[in-house]
């Protein structure tokens, strides 16, 4: 499933690139999301968190509901902001 994902977001990546001004301060390897339930809040983070199964769950969701067009432009992670600083802290420690 993850060979399926990963060129798949790996290219939404590239859109963001070329297209978004923002996305202009993210490093090489990294990758902008959009997190909240409502309120969304943009987060930079390593793209090796796609690799981790706890983050593809996430990443499911944000398929599931959005599908590939995301509202914010980049990747929209649907779940609460302090679900998501936990489970980045987590990786952080690995």
């Amino acid at each position: 499933m993850l060979a399926i994902r990963l060129p798949r977001i790996l290219q939404a990546k590239q859109n963001l690139l070329r297209g978004s001004s923002l996305a202009r301060d993210v490093r090489k390897g990294y990758i902008a999301v959009y997190v909240g339930e409502e309120e969304k809040k943009r987060f930079v983070i390593p793209l090796s968190y796609l690799n981790q199964p706890s983050f593809q769950e996430l990443l499911s969701k944000a398929e599931e509901e959005f599908g590939f067009d995301h509202p914010m432009g980049g990747l929209t992670i649907p779940c609460r902001e302090d679900i998501f600083l936990d489970l980045t802290s987590r990786l952080d420690a690995s």
